[in-house]
């Protein structure tokens, strides 16, 4: 027991003890004053010397925080989920149907076909001519394609039933890659299940927080979003103009590590390319890699249908990467991209899409692999092809079709304008028996909105002539 002239509790008195926090008590502190005048010399606190500090509280630690806002979760009433119908995204498709429908208009989105994608299609019951469909050489449905493919099925099933990685391996996805890298003399070439998601792997493999994507402010979805989602700058120049592209550049290539440009060969809503040969001297003069999409250009662009790069007389092997998918001229699904072989070695390493992702089904590969063969030695198809798509194109110019900066192959755009206009221009053309889509925000910017029509092989001339008879009666006039 500490003696009265301690510093114990016990040697304060009454009105100090009181008070757990050593303020003061309601003597005004004499009373500890004169208890130490009393006690004299001691161990405790001397007469007049300032009162004691309680000491900083220790802050509560990450975990103990944690548990805190826990306990107030819990704690807290329950709410309930917010119901998708509620969603600002689902709010706004319904008001489109709204005033879908207060126009009297059908929806065009999601409607059945019946039967195989090509130049003709049944819609409700009904047999139409079809310019919604890039079966571009006709080869959707050919019977090497079709025996390919049942034969790929035989021997080794509908799926590969893992990633190329571990399990997922076959001899006809080397066969196609072979084929692919060829067509770009490249030194190797890599095939995705989704070509969609092909660039978003790509660019992650290969791109960092200090690096760069400048894209064509026209490109596809699937780059646009795929960069996006790659922790690297990201900025868009003006469609096709190369000064803005090297202003771009010389203000800030210093900044970053690697440049990455993006273009594509054929541009898919406005039917137009990019200057390849102007782009690989901006790409050389900065230090930058190229990357072109051929989704649309291979099997519609060069005398052989090889592409771009046959279209514009240059070296396939100075474009850094080609990116394309089997979904057009190759009557398949899915995505590829041709390159150097260390570039391949990076993806086959490091792309997620193909890592963690199950392998192409085999019977795909080998329906592309067929229908690239047939491409190579049938090269008429794309004569073809150009042939009808030049027919078009001018029939659509003396309908007074605005087409915008189209070089007139494979795809021909029809700009209308507004939204309204072009869905029921879409809608009287079905009436007549031609059926296109029509293209509207947010596909293309307000204002720009467009029937695009796909030409393919399988077309025949009297055919385009009866569309274009069509196109003719239901363009609004200008």
């Amino acid at each position: 027991m500490p003696s009265r002239g301690g510093s114990g509790r016990e040697g304060l008195s009454p009105a100090i003890a009181r008070d757990p926090e050593g303020r003061p008590g309601r003597d005004g502190g004499q009373g500890e004053r004169r208890h130490r005048g009393r006690s004299g010399a001691g161990c405790g606190r001397q007469w007049g010397s300032a009162p004691a500090r309680r000491p900083h509280p220790t802050p509560p630690t990450g975990a103990e925080r944690r548990r805190e806002r826990l306990r107030a979760a819990q704690l807290a009433p329950a709410r309930p989920s917010p119901s998708f119908a509620e969603h600002p995204a689902y709010l706004e498709i319904t008001r489109g149907r709204a005033l879908t429908r207060l126009a009297g208009l059908r929806d065009p989105y999601y409607r059945r076909h019946e039967g195989r994608a090509g130049p003709h299609t049944r819609l409700d019951g009904r047999a139409l001519l079809n310019f919604t469909s890039y079966d571009y050489l006709g080869l959707n449905g050919h019977p090497e394609v079709l025996a390919a493919h049942r034969e790929a099925a035989e021997r080794f099933g509908t799926t590969v039933s893992g990633s190329r990685l571990t399990s997922g391996e076959r001899e006809v996805h080397a066969a196609l890659e072979a084929a692919l890298a060829e067509t770009y003399a490249a030194e190797a070439g890599l095939l995705f299940v989704s070509g969609h998601a092909t660039p978003a792997s790509l660019f992650q493999a290969i791109l960092g927080p200090g690096d760069l994507i400048l894209h064509d402010a026209l490109m596809h979805n699937c780059a646009v979003v795929g960069a996006a989602g790659v922790r690297c700058h990201r900025r868009a120049f003006r469609h096709n103009d190369l000064d803005h592209l090297e202003r771009m550049l010389a203000r800030s290539r210093h900044e970053h590590g690697h440049v990455l440009i993006v273009t594509e060969g054929l541009f898919s809503m406005d039917g137009d390319g990019a200057p390849l040969e102007a782009l690989l001297r901006i790409k050389e003069r900065y230090g930058a890699w190229l990357m072109v999409d051929e989704a649309h250009a291979l099997g519609t662009l060069g005398h052989t249908g090889r592409g771009s790069h046959e279209h514009a007389g240059i070296d396939p092997a100075r474009v850094d990467i080609w990116f394309g998918t089997l979904s057009k001229a190759l009557v398949s699904c899915g995505g590829y991209v041709c390159g150097s072989r260390a570039l391949i070695d990076i993806l086959r390493a490091r792309a997620p899409g193909l890592v963690y992702s199950v392998g192409m089904p085999a019977p795909t590969a080998a329906a592309s692999l067929a229908a690239l063969r047939i491409m190579r030695r049938e090269p008429e198809r794309v004569a073809r092809l150009q042939a009808l798509s030049s027919r078009f194109h001018e029939g659509l110019r003396r309908a007074g079709a605005e087409m915008g900066t189209a070089w007139g192959v494979a795809i021909l755009p029809a700009i209308i304008g507004t939204d309204l206009a072009t869905l029921q221009a879409a809608e009287a053309l079905e009436a007549r028996g031609v059926l296109a889509f029509p293209v509207v925000q947010p596909g293309v910017p307000e204002g720009a909105a467009r029937l695009r029509f796909f030409i393919s092989a399988a077309h025949r001339e009297e055919e385009l002539d009866q569309a274009l008879a069509a196109i003719g009666e239901v363009l609004p006039r200008r």
